[in-house]
């Protein structure tokens, strides 16, 4: 696989730093999960299917598990010593916890000079919020990404997904790709800094057009990618179910409103986002409100319209299009996990669902790495 030989330290928790270093497992990796004496909390959070938190299955497997208590001398010890040999070390503690604990980038560095380490943090390590304590939601709030998630009520409501997380997991495994790339070439390791703010801000080009083009904070109900089209909005079904139509281009413009026999609204309808888009969305509420969301499904199967019905997470997961690129599998025991989207022709991915006990691994992974055997001692047993 991609990533066989090569060995990560992962010290992080919850979900940008492990989703990252999952998917480096599931392409080769040998990622070593040190965790605190308590565990990693998500072990013990959520929903529980075949004796595992569903959470934790998901953004653990693969990987192998060391209990090191970094306030003593000799958990310390024993992380630089495996950092020594390894090629990646991933953290995602407030910034200075790594360095009062002994292990940051400096001391790591000092062991293993071609070590490529990632600091993953809700606003990177400089800058006036650089303490401020903060998960998705909150830097979603900083990032003003809440303001454009809003309800009918117009208020702010709770995003269905954790994207400063996940932006901030993806950019990282990113630039420890590239870290790794470039030190193929110069030998040399490297520092990355990663804030999740950042990495979600970075991520949307296609809607600050009224912030930099007009100075101006935009108006969520008009804007083209939050419903200001007819043609990129939410319509409600007969029995109480949704679709989406999601392509203002003419061509599926034209095609839907000659085959709805209103050609008269397509000039509107290609329109600027807005309240010119009115009469639109009135046509097109009344119309989707006479049928079924799978009626509509039916209807739509033969026009080249963007349309999607707007499924719950389970119809969703349970699709034919999901199954056949193995986004859902199960693993030799019944358990299902979500797949991997990283899909090579050379190599693919090969998930291994095992998952790994607190501290099942610390023996083993120390003595690998040749830490002292006193050392190992006091750490494992």
């Amino acid at each position: 696989m991609k990533l066989d030989g090569l060995k990560v330290v992962d010290l992080s928790l919850f979900l940008p730093g492990p989703y990252l270093t999952m998917a480096m497992a599931d392409h080769g990796a040998d990622v070593i999960k040190v965790e605190p004496p308590s565990g990693e909390p998500v072990r013990a959070v959520g929903y529980r299917a075949g004796g595992q938190s569903v959470w934790f299955r998901n953004t653990h497997r693969g990987k192998r598990s060391i209990v090191l208590d970094l306030k003593t001398e000799a958990g310390r010890e024993a992380l630089l010593a495996l950092s020594a040999t390894a090629d990646v070390f991933v953290e995602a503690f407030r910034p200075g916890v790594v360095d009062r604990l002994g292990v940051g980038y400096e001391a790591v560095k000092a062991r293993n000079p071609g070590i490529v380490y990632a600091s993953i943090a809700a606003f990177g390590q400089t800058g006036p919020l650089v303490k401020t304590p903060a998960h998705d939601l909150a830097i979603q709030a900083y990032s003003g990404t809440l303001s454009l998630n809003l309800g009918k009520d117009g208020e702010p409501n709770n995003p269905g997904m954790p994207v400063a997380d996940l932006t901030g997991s993806l950019v990282a495994l990113s630039a420890i790709l590239m870290a790794l790339y470039r030190r193929t070439q110069t030998g040399e390791g490297d520092y990355i800094d990663i804030s999740m703010q950042d990495a979600l801000m970075s991520w949307l080009p296609n809607v600050t057009g009224p912030v930099f083009a007009e100075d101006r904070a935009p108006v969520v109900r008009n804007e083209r990618s939050f419903g200001g089209y007819a043609f990129f909005s939410v319509y409600r079904t007969a029995d109480g179910r949704h679709v989406a139509l999601g392509g203002v281009e003419y061509k599926f413009v034209h095609t839907l409103l000659n085959a709805l026999d209103r050609p008269d609204l397509i000039e509107a309808a290609c329109g600027p986002p807005g309240p010119g888009q009115a009469p639109v969305k009135r046509f097109l509420e009344a119309t989707f409100a006479a049928k079924t969301r799978d009626d509509w499904v039916a209807w739509f199967s033969d026009k080249d319209v963007c349309f999607g019905p707007v499924l719950d997470l389970h119809e969703a997961f349970h699709a034919p299009q999901v199954e056949s690129r193995e986004m859902l599998f199960r693993d030799a025991d019944g358990n299902l996990h979500i797949g991997t989207p990283f899909r090579f022709r050379q190599e693919p991915g090969r998930p291994q669902t095992a998952l790994p006990a607190l501290g099942e691994h610390t023996r083993d992974v120390l003595e690998e790495a040749g830490v002292d055997a006193a050392v190992i001692a006091e750490v494992a047993d």
